[in-house]
């Protein structure tokens, strides 16, 4: 008999088939190993343990460092959970009274992948391994005080990591070279070490690490042949580094202690190395020294992309050259060179050795079809290369070629006969002309709302209702993506079922099916009479419009139109999820949404109109630089906003955040550009998704070649360095709006380049106080810039401190004068 027989025959069982006794066997030793597992995990006699701590404060004779983790990690609970996991979840180590600890070496730390803070302290802990911490790069805290026999310290070992505190009180070194990194490193006050005592044994007498004087110990210092090289692709490249010191640095090749130079060579440079750096490095017991040599590489012009023109704003042919030194652009058309005016001129950034830009056409007709060449020329050489610009058809072909000219004939005589049959015929079409005149007068007068289109010289957006768009019409108005049978992440916009995804302004935590079904209301496009063009953004253009039938109290109404400019499916899925997120917000300091109009092309949402535009250009306007332009005239303005004013648009936005907040809305954008200013001095939290175009020198392409456009200046560290976006971040950006307010919308770190923010905002630096904002303000400010999220003011907070500065606003405005 097998074994799965003897076990169950030894129970009087009937036997199973032998598969599913296998799958028996295998369970019962799946269970085995797991509790011997956990039996390895448990916590020590004299430790505490929690998922994340392993906290030792009692005697200990062990000599190991604790290679354990979870008390009764055996449960159930963690079962799906390997070691590796259990152990990087360890974010805090303290070990106290371990009389046994000797040496801490690299494999007691490399399965603490997750660790923050280390104590160790009352041990005999006297030497710790170089490269220790090589598998710790969180590790933040270490408390290494109270060692009596912890004599010496390297620098390496904590090369690597980006302290904050590093303890070393009550611990006595052997003053010598060997710690003299530790002086400078309580000289420059880095990881808190200059508020400590530190002490060193000289002999038998223990002296101030302060005090310490050692000769002939110090940094090393290095020095390169070249600070800059420019040569030209396909060189070959040589740089020397000296390094010199005392004690002597580490270099690649010694001979009798006498330091030899170092050559980096680089044979047959390419393109791809301009703009490299190389780095020489000198080593000793004190510490490390760098030097670096910039490398420019120069090469002949290249014309990496030229594309047949693209309707935007304006219309673009875009293009993107690479050359070292930067080239000189010409364009030509039709063998002539364009000279630059308002109707044509060229649009251009530079990046490293990149020219990206459009060459840019202002209402293009059928006169601007032709060819396009792009000519790039640098010392090195020239490239060229022609695009056809195809911009509209000719409204008809030359006259001669399509009406041909007809010599008139001799009148002939008419028979008397005929006359009665041309007065009858004269009649006729007499009483049609009449009918429809008066046809179209009744038209004009009663037919206003049938047609979609717009007053005046601008072009009617298409209403044809029989569109070919799947998103034809919506049943009843209802977007319901919890009631529908195609899952709880879908639509049904028609007959086409779509897969909802998050709107690309507003990002919600968590979705509840559970809330009552989101109508979505519809608006016929016969009631939408556009005005004029308000803006364009890279969801579509934006136009101020006249609404029927939209309140029950007023025939018509105006509002701002926001229409889909790219008709493709994923354009489509997000439109029907922002008109749903949107129908959702409703607060008096969110623009009001009103509906969508998807019954033909394009697809537009309706909002409520604000007067006065966005807040930056309103700050601007009634700022004490206020020379804005509308049309060539100076803009009428009531004056510099007081300091009331002022108070009075930061609450209403806080308003509106609080409300965001309590929907679980991260809106990621805030700032004064994206807030709208109505009648009544009247602000409102909104985002047509035009600010990326009109305020593009606000965004950043933080990826190189990439399309993701960053606000960098209204950003956090966190947002920054790892696209965390939360409530926490969305104080951080109402910080800087709070800063926009007081300087009359100027733009945050207008004196430096983006990637000199960037550097500013992750080393800690903060805006400056403006000059006319009070104390308090600025302390506001400053409470919402702090570096740790949960450090941050909470928003409700921040509106209650605005209220009780308004009331205190006579005061200031005393002091403002």
């Amino acid at each position: 008999m097998d074994g799965c027989g003897a076990v169950f025959g030894a129970f009087g069982v009937r036997r199973p088939p032998r598969i599913w006794c296998c799958w028996k066997v295998v369970f019962l030793l799946s269970a085995f190993f797991h509790n011997y597992l956990s039996s390895l995990l448990d916590c020590p006699p004299t430790c505490t343990c929690s998922p994340t701590e392993i906290y030792c404060n009692k005697s200990d004779n062990s000599k190991f460092f604790p290679l354990l983790s979870f008390q009764g990690t055996g449960s159930a609970g963690n079962s799906s959970g390997s070691i590796e996991d259990l152990f990087q979840n360890i974010t805090s180590i303290h070990i106290e009274n371990w009389t046994g600890l000797q040496t801490l070496r690299d494999v007691d730390m490399e399965l603490y992948t997750g660790l923050e803070r280390l104590t160790v302290t009352r041990s005999n802990l006297h030497a710790i391994h170089t490269r220790v911490f090589s598998k710790n790069p969180h590790l933040h805290y270490i408390n290494l005080s109270k060692n009596p026999m912890l004599t010496t310290l390297s620098w390496q070992i904590f090369e690597h990591l980006q302290l904050f505190e590093l303890h070393l009180e009550e611990v006595v070194f052997a003053c010598g070279c060997e710690i003299r990194w530790l002086q400078l490193w309580q000289q420059r006050g880095e990881a808190g070490l200059s508020s400590q005592q530190l002490y060193c044994a000289d002999g038998y007498r223990k002296i101030l690490l302060h005090d310490m004087n050692i000769s002939s110990c110090d940094l090393p210092e290095i020095s390169v042949s070249h600070s800059n090289l420019t040569v030209i692709e396909g060189d070959r490249v040589m740089a020397t580094c000296n390094g010199s010191g005392s004690p002597l640095p580490e270099a690649k090749v010694y001979d009798n202690n006498t330091i030899h130079s170092i050559n980096i060579t680089l044979v047959n440079v390419s393109r791809d190395d301009n703009n490299f750096l190389l780095t020489c490095t000198a080593t000793n017991i004190v510490g490390m020294t760098n030097a670096s040599v910039q490398l420019t590489v120069h090469f002949p012009p290249s014309i990496v992309k030229l594309k047949e023109p693209e309707r935007r704003h304006d219309t673009c042919i875009e293009f993107t050259v690479r050359g070292s030194p930067h080239p000189t652009l010409r364009w030509f058309y039709k063998d002539k060179e364009i000279s630059h005016t308002e109707y044509v001129r060229p649009d251009m950034d530079i990046y490293q050795d990149y020219i990206e830009g459009c060459l840019t056409f202002k209402n293009p007709t059928h006169h601007n079809n032709g060819n396009y060449t792009l000519e790039a020329s640098n010392y090195l050489g020239l490239a060229t290369s022609t695009v056809y610009g195809h911009f509209l058809n000719k409204p008809f072909d030359d006259p001669e070629s399509d009406y041909d000219y007809v010599t008139p004939t001799a009148e002939t005589h008419k028979p008397e006969e005929d006359t009665f049959g041309v007065s009858i015929a004269v009649c006729l079409a007499g009483f049609a002309c009449v009918m429809l005149v008066v046809l179209f007068l009744l038209i004009n007068k009663y037919g206003r709302r049938s047609k979609f289109g717009m007053k005046g010289p601008v072009a009617v957006i298409s209403g044809e209702e029989d569109s070919a768009s799947p998103l034809h019409h919506v049943n009843h108005g209802i977007i319901s993506p919890c009631t529908l049978d195609a899952g709880a992440d879908a639509v049904v916009i028609g007959m086409t079922r779509i897969p909802v995804i998050e709107n690309p302004q507003y990002f919600r935590h968590g979705h509840n099916c559970n809330k009552p079904t989101t109508y979505v209301q519809h608006i016929k496009r016969r009631d939408i009479i556009l005005k004029r063009e308000l803006g364009e953004g890279a969801f579509g253009k934006v136009f101020l419009a006249e609404c029927y039938n939209l309140s029950p109290t007023k025939d018509k109404m105006l509002v701002a139109v926001k229409t889909l400019k790219d008709p493709t499916l994923a354009a489509r899925k997000d439109f029907q999820r922002e008109a749903e997120l949107l129908t959702n917000l409703q607060h008096e300091h969110i623009v009001k949404f009103y509906g969508v109009c998807v019954d033909g092309d394009p697809l537009i949402m309706v909002f409520e109109y604000m007067k006065h535009g966005d807040l930056n250009k309103f700050l601007r306007a009634h700022g004490p630089d206020a020379m804005i332009l509308v049309d060539g005239q100076p803009l009428q303005t009531n004056g510099e906003l007081g300091l009331s004013q002022m108070l009075h648009i930061a609450s209403q936005i806080a308003a509106g955040m609080i409300y965001l907040a309590s929907q679980h809305f991260v809106h990621r954008d805030l700032a004064t550009r994206n807030c709208l200013v109505g009648n009544g001095l009247l602000v409102k939290i909104g985002d047509f998704g035009m600010s990326r175009d009109i305020y593009s020198t606000d965004y950043y392409r933080i990826v190189v070649g990439g399309h993701t456009m960053l606000p960098i200046r209204w950003m956090p560290p966190e947002s920054i360095m790892y696209r965390k976006f939360t409530t926490e971040s969305d104080v951080w950006s109402f910080g800087v709006i709070l800063w926009e307010i007081f300087t009359y919308g100027k733009q945050p770190w207008f004196q430096l380049a983006n990637n000199e923010v960037i550097e500013c905002i992750t080393q800690g630096r903060v805006l400056e106080r403006p000059r006319l904002c009070p104390k308090e303000v600025y302390d506001l400010m400053l409470g919402c810039w702090q570096r740790e999220p949960q450090q941050r003011l909470n928003i409700k907070d921040i509106q209650k401190m605005l209220f009780t500065l308004m009331k205190a606003t006579p005061v200031y405005l005393d002091i403002l004068g």
